[in-house]
């Protein structure tokens, strides 16, 4: 089935073509080109509606229509039957209006029934007519709608992190094409599921922790505690938690890993014992609120300093039994933080003292789009981009062409139009480096903005084997604004 990739080219065409005879240019630039976002869309048990989207070339010319025909695969149109669409499709044809400017439209499609067990029952839906003069149809002109989960056969995504802040992080699910958004602030710390006993940190807040080694009593502990005897890093000494403060804060690298490694090979705090005296209190860095209004070069990711916690982590059993306060608190709550073996972990916010739903089960996300915004002076990457290393998705990247000091070597590996399923290197997909992608997708932002990389895609593989080619086709909107990524990807089979 064709992909966006085609109608974009196909769009592109026109727009050459127009070029080549200045008598036809009037003509030529009033074509308007629609087809539908992605072509395929499956329902789980559970969904109930889903909005298909038809997108334009440009924006309407006028009001019009869109219409679109429907063939059946064992379904059956009605309210006392399979589905229903809105607007009404009773007559086996649907006409969805849009207004001048427009630059799409939607129907939605109201799933009524879940199919017997072993039945497929699917509806093809077909842009049959666009009222508009001059226009053509062109892309995704079909879509199919499965009853049952079944594999996305690619399309466009664009994950909404919320623009030139990124104040949210988005979990993309390419099978389901399901994308789940969180705001970055609603936890501070994770607890792993797994076998391994761990708790990660929220980088996409700066938030970095250090060990107290000195103390395993939470009350013990404020801004006045000091070290004895006083911690020597390098050639920095260290007397007093306040002291400490400064150099977990702007990282210190020499007080050891304040942060998480971006790769996800080291955590900052060390995996949590069964033997409680060897679990240590650590003072955590809360880090930075989400700003409100935009920086420089329109980006700004961090406003105003969240404050201090200090916390201790133990083992109840296969639990987790987290003691936690404020820095300067001299009492402290506890609570018992069960591993759930649905999930690669269960968030946790110090600030409002409960766990929160964060990541999707860890079955139904593949990517990541998550800010890593290090200590204040540390490195930050807007618009990084993780896979499922946990969860058990794998990814490599492959390189089309390279410039060195202005020469330009291209390698010998298929375009992203032209790679297949046979090209797929088992080898290469990679299930322990998270950051494979990372932000290698564009370039630094620095001292130029930043723009788009078109020299690289990406190979996917998800937990139940299926295999996807993905690149990302933007990085700013039309204003020139972060905040806006935006990726296509197919199905390779």
């Amino acid at each position: 089935m064709k992909t966006n990739l085609i109608f974009i080219k196909a769009l592109l065409l026109l727009f050459m073509i127009s070029g080549c005879n200045s008598d036809d240019d009037a003509v030529i630039q009033q074509q308007f080109a629609v087809a539908f976002e992605n072509p395929s869309v499956s329902f789980s048990t559970t969904d109930e509606s889903k909005e298909i989207k038809v997108v334009f070339s440009r924006n309407a010319p006028e009001t019009g229509t869109v219409t679109v025909n429907y063939t059946l695969d064992n379904a059956v149109y009605g309210t006392d039957a399979d589905f229903t669409t809105a607007p009404s499709g009773e007559t086996g044809t649907i006409d969805i209006a849009f207004k001048q400017g427009d630059t799409g439209t939607t129907f939605t499609f109201n799933k009524l029934k879940n199919p017997i067990e072993g039945v497929t029952k699917a509806v093809t839906f077909s842009i049959s007519k666009v009222s508009v003069v001059n226009s053509t149809i062109s892309g995704n002109t079909n879509l199919a709608v499965s009853f049952t989960e079944s594999a996305a056969l690619g399309g466009s995504i664009t994950p909404k992190v919320g623009g030139v802040n990124y104040p949210n992080q988005v979990y993309i699910d390419l099978s389901a094409q399901k994308t789940t958004e969180v705001k970055r602030d609603t936890w501070e710390i994770a607890f792993h599921s797994g076998t391994e006993n761990k708790v990660f940190l929220n980088s996409s807040l700066r938030v970095t922790a250090a060990e107290l080694s000195q103390f395993t009593d939470l009350n013990a502990v404020t801004s006045a505690s000091s070290f004895t005897p006083a911690l020597t890093f390098d050639e920095v000494t260290v007397n007093t938690v306040e002291e400490y403060k400064a150099g977990v804060k702007q990282s210190y690298t020499m007080y050891g890993p304040y942060a998480d490694h971006r790769d996800g090979s080291k955590t900052a705090i060390s995996e949590i014992s069964s033997i409680d005296e060897e679990n240590k209190v650590y003072l955590v860095y809360m880090g930075s609120e989400i700003p409100t209004s935009p920086g420089s070069e329109s980006i700004n990711t961090t406003g105003d300093d969240r404050g201090w916690f200090k916390i201790r982590v133990l083992m109840d059993g296969d639990s987790y039994k987290l003691q936690y306060a404020e820095l300067e608190a001299t009492t402290f709550a506890e609570i018992i933080i069960d591993k759930d073996s649905s999930y690669n972990s269960v968030a946790f916010s110090l600030t409002s003292g409960s766990k929160v739903s964060v990541e999707p089960a860890k079955e139904n996300w593949d990517i990541n789009f998550i800010g890593v915004f290090g200590a204040e002076n540390g490195p930050t990457y807007s618009d990084y981009v993780l896979h499922n290393t946990l969860g058990g998705t794998g990814l490599y990247q492959v390189t089309t062409y390279q410039v060195v000091d202005g020469v330009t070597t291209e390698f010998d590996v298929p375009s992203y139009e032209n790679f297949t399923k046979d090209d797929i290197e088992e080898a290469s997909l990679d299930y322990k480096t998270r950051n494979i992608i990372g932000s290698s997708w564009r370039t630094s932002g620095y001292p130029n903005p930043a723009k788009l990389k078109n020299d690289r895609y990406f190979i996917i593989k998800d937990i139940v084997g299926n295999y996807y080619k993905l690149r990302f086709t933007a990085l700013v909107n039309q204003n020139n604004e972060r905040g806006n990524p935006k990726l296509e990807y197919t199905l390779l089979k």
